[in-house]
């Protein structure tokens, strides 16, 4: 509840710009009786362990009174009894420091003031005995709050017990505008962060597409090189003659000049090699025809191998005898 103490300064700073010189006055004197501290819990601690020493039992009524009206009236029926358990733990604190502190005077004062009060109440019916008791810090029933682990545990739990209902009670509007102004420079300061960062991210995607068109044009460049290069066409001696690929306006045939290609040695198609194939059919067909009136001729002119060889001994022996009757039965035969 820090930010109190700043809509005071707002509050007394606005009084003093009106110029209401005795609402400031009053202000000034009711902040310095303050009873809530401007609700700083460890503030309202030390109050109250200052009013116990002290063995001031008028001023620590009246502080718990004024906790009970403004603070613990709201809470609901559920917090009564922890309330209620907090008081009287309070109260014996207040009878055992003043025990220690030797002062039964203060004793006899709490009870006689608050005898009518406490006495309905079962669990203080101990506790009247304990103006009477010689040695009460051996008494089972107050030896325990004699403990310092039992006054150090009554500090702590209603120390988070107001911290928790100052954090949880609702809170005037001018006691938000420190807040709400701290919430908003932390949302601008997010803001900025959150735009230089898609600023960042905007121009490393810029970047990244400026690269990846140059890439893609220097593809596009690299590649129509290439096709051009496929395109030109060379002579024998490594000069570009001519490109098929016009550029900008087409180029005309007389433009063109024809390769220096010489003719074959030989001239070969397919007329060719059937004329011959022709003429090695007819060669080979007259041949044989030579052939076959040769044989014919051998024949009738008794020039055959057969008839035309050299006659034995015997056989011209035999056609010497009958020669001429065989040859004259054969005829008329």
């Amino acid at each position: 509840m820090a930010h109190i103490q700043y809509t005071d300064g707002l509050v007394r700073e606005y009084v003093l710009f009106r110029g209401f010189s005795n609402t400031l006055k009053s202000f000034d004197a009711e902040l310095k009786n303050d009873k809530d501290k401007s609700f700083r819990v460890d503030k309202i601690i030390d109050h109250l362990m200052q009013l116990i020493q002290a063995h001031d039992l008028q001023g620590l009524r009246d502080l718990w009174a004024h906790l009970n009206s403004h603070l613990f009236r709201n809470l609901e029926h559920s917090y009564t009894a922890a309330v209620n358990k907090l008081e009287q733990s309070i109260l014996k604190f207040y009878l055992i420091i003043a025990y220690m502190s030797n002062k039964p005077d203060k004793i006899n004062e709490f009870f006689s003031k608050l005898a009518p009060e406490l006495v309905s109440q079962s669990e203080w019916k101990e506790w009247f005995f304990f103006p009477f008791c010689k040695t009460p810090e051996d008494h089972s029933a107050f030896a325990v709050c004699f403990t310092k682990q039992w006054q150090d545990t009554l500090l702590i739990s209603l120390h988070n017990f107001l911290s928790t209902i100052y954090q949880c009670m609702p809170q005037p509007t001018i006691s938000k505008v420190e807040t709400e102004s701290s919430l908003l420079r932390k949302l601008q300061e997010e803001n900025t962060q959150l735009r230089t960062k898609l600023q960042s991210i905007q121009q490393q995607t810029a970047s990244a597409a400026a690269a990846a068109a140059a890439a893609a044009a220097a593809g596009t460049s690299h590649q129509s090189r290439l096709t051009s290069f496929n395109d030109q066409k060379y002579t024998l001696d490594g000069k570009t003659r001519y490109s098929t690929r016009s550029a900008g306006n087409a180029q005309s045939l007389n433009d063109i000049i024809p390769f220096d290609i010489p003719p074959p040695a030989h001239i070969v198609d397919d007329f060719y090699i059937i004329a011959q194939e022709s003429n090695n059919i007819g060669n080979a067909a007259e041949s044989q025809a030579r052939g076959l009136k040769s044989l014919i001729r051998n024949i009738s002119s008794g020039g055959s191998p057969v008839l035309g060889r050299k006659d034995t001994a015997s056989d011209r022996n035999k056609r010497r005898s009958g020669s001429v009757g065989s040859r004259s039965n054969w005829i008329h035969g």
